[in-house]
């Protein structure tokens, strides 16, 4: 099973290559076509990348993390979201990567089977990397309303945790 799974991209490719080719497409034509597109993508994004990066290293360094964590811990127990994974919640917004970490240390922790570990990967599971999916899908705009966008998308977050956490725990 899992040698299907290795060949199953580049069988992906190369269905697609025979495709286009009867078709009649010049496939390395059309590929170096998209790749010209990629470099003015790649440094349109980049600002909001750094300034992402900078955002979640500074709040992790400054204990500005361990404050919010400590202000709304409460706010979490109130709506039956175990503080535990209050880290977890905060900065999934922020990196993909960093909630991975934390997602992973939850799960050893506490077990997979547990309230705390399932509410934790509906956390995970409950959105994208907000900040990250904004900042990709608004640099190539020119009116810029980020702002609304934003605030809807963690709202929807944080009400698709509350309601996670609580059907893990009818579940």
């Amino acid at each position: 099973m899992n040698y299907f799974f290795a060949l199953l991209i580049p069988l992906i490719f190369i269905v697609s290559f025979i495709f286009a080719s009867f078709r009649k497409v010049k496939v390395y034509d059309s590929f170096v076509e998209g790749a010209k597109k990629a470099i003015p993508l790649i440094v349109s994004i980049f600002p909001y990348l750094a300034t992402i990066t900078m955002l979640s290293t500074l709040l992790e360094v400054s204990g500005l993390n361990a404050l919010l964590i400590e202000w709304l811990s409460p706010v979490f127990a109130f709506f039956g979201v175990p503080t535990e994974i209050a880290p977890l919640i905060l900065i999934k917004p922020l990196s993909g990567s960093g909630s991975i970490a934390m997602l992973s240390d939850i799960l050893e922790k506490y077990g997979v089977d547990s309230y705390i570990a399932r509410c934790a990967c509906v956390a995970h599971g409950a959105a994208e990397t907000v900040f990250y999916v904004g900042a990709v899908y608004f640099s190539g705009l020119k009116r810029k309303r980020l702002t609304a966008a934003l605030c809807i998308s963690l709202f929807a977050y944080l009400a698709a945790v509350v309601f996670g956490c609580a059907f893990c725990l009818i579940l």
